[in-house]
């Protein structure tokens, strides 16, 4: 039996809080280039290092109403460059900074699949925010979803989420065009903005038309 929050397809499906009573909006997070700096095949805690506010939005985010939920790919775990237990450590120290700034985690998805496999948790698919919706009592209408890629934003989109935050640190500039034409009447876009930006919209969100790169 593995020690670690694996369900049976492998996705790391690890749940920090409860269940509430009525379904609650959710921050969706991209961790490498979103959260920390871009490191690639990222395996060690002490090459962990935050991105200026990051850690700070989440606090803001929790007092919006929003829980927050990290999915990030870790095809290096299929590569077999690293294992679940050196993911561990990483998300530890990333679970660490998020408290010493205030805040919380309310859980973590994790999915090894490979480019290409067709693997339903790997982004763009929608897997892991499908499973976290359904673990943690998430109303996908009422949430969103940060990252710094536009798969990031295309998972949030297919998995119905109410909008995309593409952020210029990590894949961000590379995909500015690509994430703007995800924007639609149901899923809104915006292209550039800082992390550290994030928490005051989030705060005065409400519902309107599609946003393409402000």
């Amino acid at each position: 039996m593995s020690p670690f929050p694996l369900d049976s397809s492998g996705l790391w499906r690890e749940v920090r809080s409860g269940r509430p009573a009525e379904p609650g909006r959710a921050l969706f997070v991209d961790r490498d280039g979103t959260l920390i700096r871009l490191v690639h095949y990222l395996c060690r805690a002490d090459e962990v290092a935050p991105i200026a506010g990051a850690f700070e939005s989440l606090v803001q985010a929790r007092r919006a109403g929003f829980r927050v939920v990290v999915v990030t790919n870790q095809s290096g775990i299929g590569r077999g460059y690293y294992g679940w237990d050196a993911f561990a450590a990483v998300q530890a120290r990333v679970i660490a900074l998020a408290e010493a700034a205030g805040g919380r985690i309310d859980g973590v998805y994790a999915c090894p699949a490979l480019p290409g496999s067709g693997a339903a948790c790997r982004k763009p698919a929608p897997g892991m925010i499908l499973a976290a919706a359904d673990d943690l009592g998430i109303d996908p209408g009422a949430s969103w979803i940060v990252g710094d890629s536009a798969s990031d934003l295309e998972a949030g989109r297919r998995a119905g989420l109410a909008r995309g935050w593409l952020v210029p640190t990590g894949y961000g500039a590379r995909d500015r065009d690509r994430a703007a034409g995800l924007a639609s009447g149901s899923f809104r876009v915006t292209i550039g903005r800082p992390i550290a930006a994030l928490g005051a919209a989030l705060a005065t969100d409400r519902a309107g038309p599609a946003q393409g790169a402000p």
